[in-house]
């Protein structure tokens, strides 16, 4: 079925409390492990009708954000939000204390257990009203992001059209669409202080009503993660900053002396190449057609997801007025199909959507054909994140089809890239932690951190005088830190993970493209931990593991200049 043929329904909280209650009741009186299993699988059944009316009211919405009737039931629906997860928590407790529990686990595996008592630990009736007003802050602050339109040589643009002006190979261009950018944001500057200021303060109150110290646990249970925590992330970020960012300085340093400056300046980063970084060739209809082809010559796999997601529609991808900002891969259960939401813009950016979100989509076509729970179909977000990041190295051998003669430009724009943002995602990671376990943090405070935490992981850059960026405000840009607090770290480990399939496919591209597809068909199956070593991958926290990478990416580009 076609996405604007799918039908929707808005979910009915009293039909689903029925029918919840009736499962409850099913679970109780069941005499036998089969009984209950068949109970659970009813309910599967139910819950994927309302994730399907919840992915779609989502996805249209932030297609037109003035939408009336997707705007209203997105608030609907960011009312009723907890009380439905709350339902779920109840037939997640019976699981957890059936008396068949050993057979239950034996069918559907013990990590699914791990994950139920990781979800009821994620809220309880009394901070229902708190994830209520959570939900209204992320969604008041995306409806003010998606209104973002700025003045730009007499044309009124949505913020996501100055894309390819931050790229232009005139660094007075750059630099005034820069402060184009900076000015919105400062314009703004009130409503965002208090709209994060509000989400620290409402997050820890639900963390302390949890039991906790701070909202940082209950971030963690609310990710999902089941194999790594606090921790081993700030091992991860350890390395980070003493093995990677040296690496990441150096292609800077180089980078500068290519487009020709002394020192790089803010608006100077996204430029790698004097004469404008690599853009696709073509229209949006061209860059679609030709993913088509990729797709299609890639592998059998490829081939026919590819055709499951053009015939069905399943991709937005043209910015316009009025859409949310970003980009997104959610899904829709109950027709097994993926959805990809995107803004292009002119740049190389437009090709990544065609390799980072079809990744998504594929390892969700290709789990939900599997017969998993629908619990069990994906891993947490950084082996999410992995199956996405890994696709955009997979496919290089057909990264032509986008940019001709300028290929070779897109690939070492895309190597070097990727490299820089893995210290970014850490300096967003730390920034968030370092807000949750200080909620009382002035805004002025929070600037000042965030400044901080730009020289630890990225010293080589230089904010001058810009406005918005160069007050340490430049956070307030990243949706993740508002709307998904405590995911974006989940990126950096995902990156070291892609380039180490990358640098496998340079060896054996058949076997790395097979490991790949191990990683992906499991699902969610396995925990990160188990993924990563079934493939045959280290641990992106594992010691010695970041200055491998680096070492390997550095020869790597030392070795193929342009």
């Amino acid at each position: 079925m076609k996405f604007s043929e799918m039908p929707y329904t808005r979910p009915d909280l009293e039909k689903v409390k029925k029918a919840t209650g009736e499962i409850l009741e099913k679970l109780s009186s069941a005499g036998t492990a089969e009984e209950q299993i068949n109970a659970y699988l009813a309910y599967e059944e139910e819950s994927k009708e309302v994730n399907t009316s919840w992915s779609l009211a989502y996805a249209r919405h932030t297609i037109d954000t003035r939408d009336e009737f997707y705007d209203k039931e997105s608030d609907y629906l960011d009312e009723i939000g907890p009380a439905f997860t709350e339902l779920g928590q109840r037939v997640s407790l019976a699981l957890l204390n059936s008396r068949f529990r050993p057979q239950l686990e034996e069918r559907f595996g013990k990590l699914w257990f791990t994950n139920l008592e990781i979800s009821i630990r994620c809220m309880k009736p009394e901070i229902m009203e708190l994830m209520q007003e959570e939900n209204r802050l992320t969604s008041e602050y995306q409806k003010l992001y998606a209104s973002a339109a700025v003045e730009w040589e007499g044309e009124t643009i949505p913020l996501p059209k100055l894309g390819p002006f931050l790229q232009s190979p005139d660094r007075a261009v750059r630099k005034a669409a820069c402060e184009v950018k900076g000015r919105w944001f400062d314009a703004h500057r009130d409503q965002l202080d208090e709209l994060y200021d509000k989400l620290v303060k409402n997050r820890d109150a639900q963390g302390r009503a949890m039991g906790y110290e701070n909202y940082i646990p209950l971030g963690y249970d609310r990710m999902g993660r089941n194999s790594w925590g606090p921790r081993e992330c700030a091992a991860f970020r350890d390395q980070i900053a003493s093995d990677m960012v040296p690496v990441v300085a150096r292609v800077k340093a180089n980078q500068a002396k290519r487009i020709g400056v002394d020192a790089l300046k803010f608006y100077d980063d996204p430029l790698m190449f004097p004469d404008g970084n690599a853009v696709p060739q073509g229209t949006a209809e061209d860059i679609l057609a030709a993913g088509r082809e990729m797709y299609h010559e890639l592998s059998p796999e490829t081939r026919e997801f590819i055709d499951f997601l053009y015939d069905g529609e399943l991709l937005d991808v043209l910015s316009k007025e009025g859409k949310a900002p970003g980009g997104y891969c959610t899904s829709f259960s109950a027709y097994k199909a993926p959805f990809i939401f995107a803004n292009f813009n002119g740049t190389a950016g437009d090709v990544d959507v065609l390799t980072h979100e079809a990744g998504h989509a594929f390892a969700f076509y290709r789990a939900a054909r599997k017969g998993y729970l629908e619990s069990l179909i994906s891993p947490t977000m950084e082996g999410c994140e992995t199956h996405s990041m890994s696709m955009e190295f997979l496919t290089a051998p057909w990264h032509g089809k986008f940019f001709g003669p300028a290929t070779r430009k897109y690939e070492i724009y895309h190597c070097e890239d990727s490299l820089r943002l893995i210290p970014y995602c850490c300096l967003v990671d730390e920034f968030q932690h370092r807000a949750y376990e200080e909620p009382g943090l002035t805004p002025a405070q929070r600037n000042e951190l965030w400044l901080e935490l730009e020289k630890k992981y990225r010293p080589w850059l230089d904010f001058e005088d810009l406005p918005f960026y160069s007050r340490g405000a430049g956070w307030q840009q990243q949706t993740h830190i508002f709307m998904s607090p405590l995911y974006y770290i989940d990126y950096a480990m995902a990156q070291t993970m892609a380039y180490q399939f990358w640098l496998a496919s340079l060896e054996n591209r058949e076997e790395a493209w097979k490991k790949y597809l191990t990683f992906v068909d499991l699902g969610g199956t396995r925990t990160f931990e188990e993924l990563a070593q079934g493939a045959g991958m280290k641990l992106p926290y594992a010691p010695g593991c970041i200055k491998e990478i680096g070492e390997k990416i550095s020869r790597w580009i030392d070795e193929n200049p342009l």
